[in-house]
């Protein structure tokens, strides 16, 4: 375990291998109507392949590490991006809608254990004061896949067709096995799928999760229709949604950093603090949405507060399922994704039901104040790193 003030170049590899994935998840919402076209399907059919992805990563997180929990971490990240390469090469060659789920299905089964595994990983190369950080660091390659890598990949399959867009992700799955393959120091597995198991017997795992859930969805609840927010109450043209998402992304940067650092510093206070600030930000932008000035300010606002929950509660499963972490961790990434699909759910049955285009804003709120009261329950302080 190293200590000191400087990172392990190993986080830089796990960065790299998250950017990919990152981007993989995202870019094709950007390239539907490409996809749509090509291969003959509706807007809406094109649309399964994103939940397709997310639905699998909730399968796929908890199963692949629990097949692969034996195995010594480096060998299992290397498989992992393995997976990732064959997944997107698959819909590089996609000659149907079928071949491109299949991909789809294949790529996203890596991707909840690469970032359950790869925390575990980021947090043994570290003292113990600074393994929030390295978490944040291996998801600053998330934030920057959606800063840089969703945009780009969306520029590039506009302009040379979708396929070329996974053509380059197959490249960055390939870079980041060779990043792994050198940096990544060897570390054991654990000793077996039972003691993985058995920390879901510790009622504080399940909080954590629960936590997990709840405040991540608060997120997405919002964040899935910030564009007609931005169109139809603030009065923006559709050009400058795109400004407004990059404004978004760079408050994902500052606020991953800024949630490593916090917990680090003071895991459970901290994260009940930036909980109750995504509570309020989300209140105001019920609000702001309505004055294109304050829209902007809290839109960044909004990325820094909903971002600075990641690390915290990556760190407090971690904490929670000390000593056989890598399956409570990836489950822990399930429940990030699960807060993704219900969050959206909950925004769009609340548009439906007529209260208006800023009704996502009260249900994020709603739900990042459940996530504050599950935060607030006490737990054994023995298995949590700051306060309980």
């Amino acid at each position: 375990m190293a200590g000191g003030a400087v990172m392990p170049p190993a986080l830089i590899a796990l960065a790299l291998g998250a950017f990919g994935i990152g981007t993989t998840e995202f870019v094709i919402v950007g390239l539907l109507p490409e996809v749509s076209r090509d291969l003959g399907v509706s807007i809406p059919t094109a649309g399964l392949l994103v939940s397709g992805y997310a639905l699998s990563v909730v399968v796929g997180a908890p199963l692949v590490t629990a097949l692969g929990a034996r195995l010594p971490r480096k060998t299992l990240l290397l498989g992992l991006m393995g997976l990732f390469v064959l997944g997107n090469l698959l819909c590089a060659v996609a000659s149907d809608y079928s071949v491109l789920m299949v991909g789809r299905v294949v790529a996203a089964l890596c991707h909840g254990a690469f970032f359950g595994v790869g925390s575990v990983v980021a947090a043994d190369l570290v003292a113990p004061d600074r393994r929030a950080r390295a978490i944040a660091l291996m998801f600053t390659g998330l934030t920057a896949a959606n800063v840089l890598g969703v945009p780009l990949g969306t520029a590039l399959g506009q302009a040379f067709g979708w396929r070329s867009t996974f053509w380059a992700v197959t490249a960055l799955g390939v870079a980041g096995a060779v990043g792994v393959l050198a940096l990544v120091p060897r570390l054991p597995g654990s000793d077996g799928l039972r003691g993985e198991l058995a920390v879901f017997r510790r009622p504080g795992v399940w909080l954590a999760l629960a936590t997990t859930a709840f405040g991540f969805g608060a997120v997405f609840a919002s964040f899935t229709y910030v564009a007609p927010m931005m169109t139809e109450v603030a009065g923006f043209s559709s050009g400058a949604v795109t400004w407004l998402l990059v404004l978004f992304g760079a408050g994902l940067c500052v606020g991953n950093v800024l949630g490593g650092r916090l917990a680090d510093r003071d895991l459970m206070p901290n994260l009940r603090r930036v909980l109750l600030a995504l509570t309020v930000v989300l209140l105001v932008f019920v609000a702001a949405a309505h004055w294109p000035v304050a829209a902007v300010i809290t839109i960044a606002l909004f990325g820094v507060a909903g971002f600075a929950t990641v690390a915290p509660l990556q760190a407090r499963v971690l904490g929670q399922a000390e000593g056989a972490p890598a399956l409570a961790s990836a489950a822990n990434i399930a429940a990030f994704n699960l807060g993704n699909a219900a969050g959206a759910w909950l925004g769009g049955v609340a548009i439906d039901a007529g209260f208006g285009w800023t009704a996502p804003n009260w249900v994020g709120a709603a739900l990042a104040a459940c996530a504050l009261v599950l935060a607030s329950v006490r737990v054994a302080p023995a298995l949590v790193k700051g306060r309980s």
